[in-house]
């Protein structure tokens, strides 16, 4: 039978990598700083290494592209006292602008982000995260469902997301 604590590591460990998703998503690299310990490091394939160089790329790549959403699915948890593993399936969309030589396009990957994890000072963060891709392809955009009906999102701060509750 789990205790209590296991539950809560595991919710926090959870709630961490929603964090980091909702981070990247919003070019907020503050957030996706906090996900990690200070000498954690990221393998993302193209980088692989700490996370400041890890957020000096993201933020020189990630710009280029109208939105990224990262959607979570199955994750699984294991930990062990003050150390955890963990491994996050997640389905991410990159919109690519239209360019003079290619229509708009959604860059989709199926990925996993598999995470070694230490509590210290009592938080839990990344110390070690390799991204697998399962799989990965190219949508080409021909129109919008939603034309301007919604209220588009904004990547930084300005979104209405970070107004919380009291948006509502």
């Amino acid at each position: 039978m789990m205790d209590i604590q296991t539950l809560l590591d595991e919710a926090a460990i959870k709630k961490l990598h929603i964090r980091y998703c909702r981070g990247v998503d919003r070019l907020d690299w503050d957030l996706v700083r906090s996900c990690y310990h200070p000498d954690g490091t990221d393998d993302h394939g193209s980088y692989k290494g700490g996370i400041e160089g890890f957020i000096a790329w993201a933020a020189a790549g990630l710009p280029r592209f109208e939105s990224t959403t990262h959607f979570t699915g199955n994750q699984l948890v294991q930990v062990d006292s003050d150390s955890a593993w963990a491994e996050h399936y997640a389905v991410v969309f990159h919109r690519r602008p239209a360019a003079a030589d290619a229509p708009a396009a959604d860059l989709i990957a199926n990925v996993r982000y598999v995470d070694h994890l230490e509590r210290r000072d009592g938080e839990w963060r990344i110390t070690k995260r390799v991204v697998l891709a399962d799989s990965n392809k190219v949508d080409t955009i021909e129109g919008l469902w939603l034309g301007d009906n919604l209220q588009p999102s904004r990547r930084d701060r300005s979104d209405p997301s970070y107004a919380g509750l009291s948006a509502a």
